[in-house]
């Protein structure tokens, strides 16, 4: 390199060196500042749009007024069977096997459906970890979850906080935490206040061995680091499709369920596509469910709302996860130097193995909010704020610029008081 790569040349440099997938991407313009576009940095809270989405969706649209019921059937991509042509994909993307995954429903949904299964309490073994930094739909599902089975939430949940001073849990304190009256361990893959990577092998491991049914929120995780569900023996797991997967808000969500438990007796609801597909249309009362992920969808899947997520897990196989975690860690590299010596405080761990495409920030002497809408209005830099004093900065590998790190590290030393 030529020039100091912290420098806005140096930032164009590596850019040159090192580019991302940005030409396949929609990135909105900047409301303020003296560049063009924005420097998008909310990923982790709502991807940026592909462009092929709009023409692809169109396309399942114009098969609906071109061939009416018969596009079940007839249609370029027959909804029928539409769901199908994402399972492959996503069980690639978060290292599962087609038949442990589904796409389906929303997140917090899911979760749900998944505990009617795996979280089945007795009087000495029903209490559930989770982080105390969970997002709150977690919290509000596993306490509904406990007081559904007649239980105290307040005594049935344990939430586990970072020792004192410190922001990110240590693997070992969740370990030691797994105690014989714990009946389900539900953590964030990757949390979604510090950016923290937790260690799904080792924590998965521990729970089985205290007797404990161990599942993941993979919201921040699915489509930001390699996941390998199957061989690390997670029981269930889920995730939603609109952060780092791009395919749109309130988009449809994943669900993992390990081979083990296909085919066996836990208790499910069901409701029409339940059932296998070959008897679908017989009709009976009963339903057959198959011995796979598929048993625990409920409704037919919604055609246009599978449609922006067939087309992100499609970018996904193009290009790889693992290619991508590659970028992401030297993009987040490149950020945090950017932001070393100033002001703010990084909160996500500093090893590359322990965090994701996210640094946080904590903020001092104002609110989140407000350095947010400054960062927006004054510089075009888009970050999510945390009330009060966390401000989340996410350099997606996928669209994500060096020269985006510049910026936002170059408006933040204007804006933040030394």
């Amino acid at each position: 390199m030529t020039v100091d790569p912290l420098s806005e040349p140096g930032a164009r440099e590596l850019e040159v060196a090192d580019p991302g997938h940005r030409e396949l991407f929609d990135i909105p313009p900047a409301q303020g500042g003296t560049y063009p576009d924005v420097a998008y940095f909310a990923g982790n809270s709502l991807g940026l749009r592909p462009k092929a989405t709009r023409t692809e969706l169109l396309e399942d649209l114009d098969a609906w007024a071109a061939l009416g019921v018969e596009g079940h059937l007839d249609a370029d991509r027959p909804w029928l069977p539409y769901h199908e042509l994402l399972t492959g994909p996503a069980s690639r993307l978060v290292g599962a096997l087609p038949s442990e995954t589904v796409v389906m429903n929303s997140l917090t949904v899911n979760l749900h459906l998944l505990m009617v299964s795996f979280y089945r309490p007795t009087r000495w073994r029903h209490r559930i970890v989770i982080e105390d930094s969970a997002f709150p739909s977690d919290s509000y599902a596993v306490r509904s979850q406990a007081a559904f089975h007649g239980y105290d939430a307040e005594d049935a949940i344990i939430r586990l906080r970072p020792r004192p001073g410190e922001d990110s849990l240590r693997t070992a304190d969740v370990v030691e935490q797994l105690g014989a009256d714990v009946a389900l361990v539900l953590l964030g893959g990757v949390n979604y206040l510090t950016g923290e990577l937790m260690d799904i092998p080792t924590i998965t491991k521990a729970g089985h061995a205290a007797g404990a049914v161990v599942g993941w929120d993979l919201a921040h995780a699915a489509g930001n680091v390699p996941l390998a569900l199957h061989d690390w023996d997670v029981d269930f797991a889920a995730w939603c499709s609109y952060k780092y997967l791009n395919a749109g808000p309130g988009a449809l969500a994943g669900a993992f369920v390990h081979e083990r438990h296909l085919g066996g007796d836990r208790p499910r609801f069901e409701g029409w596509w339940s059932t296998e597909a070959a008897t679908r249309f017989e009709m009976k009362p009963e339903a057959r469910p198959p011995a796979t992920a598929d048993a625990w969808q409920v409704s037919n899947p919604p055609i246009f709302s599978m449609s922006p997520v067939r087309t992100s897990l499609e970018l996904f196989d193009k290009i790889g996860i693992e290619v991508l975690r590659e970028r992401s860690v030297r993009l987040t590299a490149y950020l945090e130097k950017l932001l070393a010596g100033g002001p703010l405080q990084v909160i996500t761990p500093a090893d590359p193995a322990r965090r994701g495409a996210q640094l946080s920030l904590r903020v001092q002497g104002m609110r989140a909010g407000e350095l947010s809408r400054q960062l927006r209005f004054g510089y075009g830099v888009i970050a999510d704020a945390r009330e009060p004093d966390v401000l989340r900065l996410a350099p997606v590998p996928l669209y994500s610029t060096y020269h985006d790190c510049w910026r936002a590290a170059a408006a933040l030393a204007e804006v933040v008081p030394a």
